[in-house]
């Protein structure tokens, strides 16, 4: 009896032992563990200063947070037209955008995935001196210049390739003012040292902070004026701003005219003004004096 109480005893000890060492290799419960994983939170847009980079086309784009904005020309503007008015406040959705023009660079990219169309350029046209037929845009000199002579439409495939899309006409205008009403995207005064335009060089300028880094909008924005007009994704209405609505306006269902925005290296300084706006046929693709950026909502990881 008393060995089978020994033998029972040494039984009970190693299960003991065993339960002990079971507990000891899962100390915390499952739900402990999940609860104490840290969250992965997507790179959303919510301040000033952000940026994030393409990984299709290396395009560095920068946030613009959420909120309100002054959108048009204050009735003081004596350089205004009739289209920049009334001033009236408008809300917009956080979102980024490209801080440069899209540069050849970026389009042969696209060009190879078989997304854009190659585009063959005449000699001396509008400042670009190559020879007859030759690819812009494969030129080594001109890599890092925007492309030019693409319609809306062309612009427009870039950008869904790249995952973007083209601003909206008050994306494009808040990115370049700030909530300040600034006249241009730096504020008052224009000269060259500011940007390209009538008066300064005869031709555009290499994208990028080296081109005129004095010009930098209030989120980082680079050659908002001048250099070139950017298309946008709006319809142009010489009315719209009368009706526009207050949250996200898109512009009109349809048009005769896509919107362009920012004056050219060829404008003349009233062109210049965040608050200018203008127009071209949608299929409008021989200009050499505009090119275009993107945008991305906000909240997309």
């Amino acid at each position: 009896m008393l060995g089978k109480l020994k033998y029972f005893g040494i039984a009970l000890a190693l299960l003991l032992v065993f339960l002990s060492s079971c507990e000891q290799s899962n100390p915390t419960p499952i739900l402990s563990t999940l609860a104490a994983m840290p969250t992965v939170v997507p790179p959303i847009c919510t301040s000033i200063g952000q940026i994030r980079i393409s990984p299709i086309d290396d395009m560095t784009l920068v946030c613009v947070p959420a909120g309100e904005f002054w959108m048009g020309a204050a009735e003081s503007d004596t350089q205004a037209q009739t289209d920049e008015k009334p001033r009236h406040l408008v809300s917009l959705d956080a979102f980024w955008i490209d801080r440069t023009e899209v540069t050849n660079r970026m389009f042969e990219k696209c060009v190879a995935a078989g997304a854009c169309h190659e585009r063959m350029y005449s000699p001396y046209l509008w400042g670009v001196r190559l020879p007859n037929g030759t690819p812009y845009y494969g030129e080594e000199a001109y890599r890092d210049d925007p492309v030019i002579m693409l319609d809306s439409d062309e612009a427009q495939a870039y950008c869904q390739w790249a995952g973007r899309r083209l601003p909206t006409e008050a994306e494009w205008e808040k990115a370049a003012r700030g909530m300040d009403e600034r006249l241009y995207p730096w504020g008052a005064e224009l000269d060259c040292a500011h940007a390209i335009y009538l008066s300064c060089e005869k031709e555009q300028a290499p994208a990028g902070a080296a081109s005129h880094p004095l010009g930098i909008s209030p989120y980082g924005v680079l050659n908002m004026s001048g250099n070139l007009w950017e298309w946008v994704a709006d319809w142009y209405d010489e009315n719209y701003y009368r009706d526009s609505p207050m949250q996200n306006p898109i512009g009109p269902a349809s048009g005769e005219f896509r919107t362009i925005r920012g004056g050219g290296w060829h404008s003349n300084p009233a062109q210049l003004r965040a608050t200018n706006r203008s127009t071209g046929k949608p299929e409008h693709s021989t200009d050499g004096e505009i090119g275009f950026r993107c945008a991305l909502d906000g909240s997309l990881p």
